[in-house]
């Protein structure tokens, strides 16, 4: 699990929080969703969690371990990160994905780190793309690969950056399918930002609503109400029902 408690952080030392008191649990196979406007925390959130920010005070558990308190190493075999924008370089498929091993074996991989690339590439149907250049893939196959990579790392807790962000159609709900997939599968506790709320539901367990550097509203689909929206983002919205689903609608959409 996943214990995150008032967790407090500012980037100037006479600054405003931007993070301020930030409380989450996340239990372990569940999927877990950061919703807010730009400059709500969400990044500032995640930066404390994967070590690049160092919050100014709270607590920060996995297993009931002290994130805050472990190595660089150590972290890096609980969490892998999925950033926004995915860069991999002149790598084939399979090196860019063998990369993240580099924790494990130092300066050469073992049979064992290529043993667990092949079998992820596997199970992620990416067998056929093993010797393509990554960067040269459309930008659903480069996030799934960025998944893959993160997933070569074999960690607990899975830390996903706007990963529909750009994608068309087709592949966003790709990308939401193996996130589900990967969580009922392998039991890994998933975190990501989203911006689309009926991409949220569709993906999401549990959510968590930031605004001004606090989560304000936590729970399952029935913090997705027209008064919440509206509170979080400004916006009017209206919900119907669609086979059981909610589905939100904003603007012009009702109006």
């Amino acid at each position: 699990m996943l214990k995150i408690e008032d967790l407090t952080f500012r980037y100037k030392k006479n600054g405003k929080n931007v993070l301020d008191g930030v409380s989450l649990e996340l239990k372990a196979g569940e999927i877990g969703i950061v919703l807010g406007r730009n400059g709500s925390g969400k990044t500032t959130l995640f930066s404390n969690l994967l070590g690049i920010n160092k919050p100014l005070s709270g607590k920060m558990l996995f297993q009931g371990e002290d994130l805050g308190a472990m190595s660089p190493q150590k972290r890096a075999e609980i969490i892998a990160y999925v950033p926004q924008h995915i860069h991999f370089g002149q790598l084939s498929v399979f090196d860019a994905v063998l990369m993240s091993r580099v924790s494990s074996f130092g300066t050469r991989a073992g049979k064992e780190d290529m043993d667990i690339v092949e079998e992820i590439l596997s199970e992620m149907g990416l067998e056929e793309y093993a010797d393509r250049n990554a960067e040269e893939l459309s930008g659903g196959e480069k996030q799934k690969i960025a998944i893959a990579r993160a997933m070569a790392q074999r960690p607990d807790l899975l830390v996903l950056d706007e990963p529909t962000g750009n994608l068309d159609l087709a592949n966003e709900q790709l990308i939401i399918s193996e996130a589900k997939k990967l969580s009922a599968a392998k039991g890994i506790s998933i975190l990501s930002s989203l911006h689309d709320l009926n991409q949220a539901m569709d993906m999401g367990d549990r959510f968590f609503l930031m605004k001004d550097g606090k989560i304000k509203y936590t729970g399952g689909t029935e913090v997705f109400t027209p008064e919440i929206i509206k509170d979080i983002f400004d916006v009017d919205v209206h919900i119907v029902e669609v086979d059981g689903k909610k589905i939100i609608l904003a603007g012009k959409e009702f109006g």
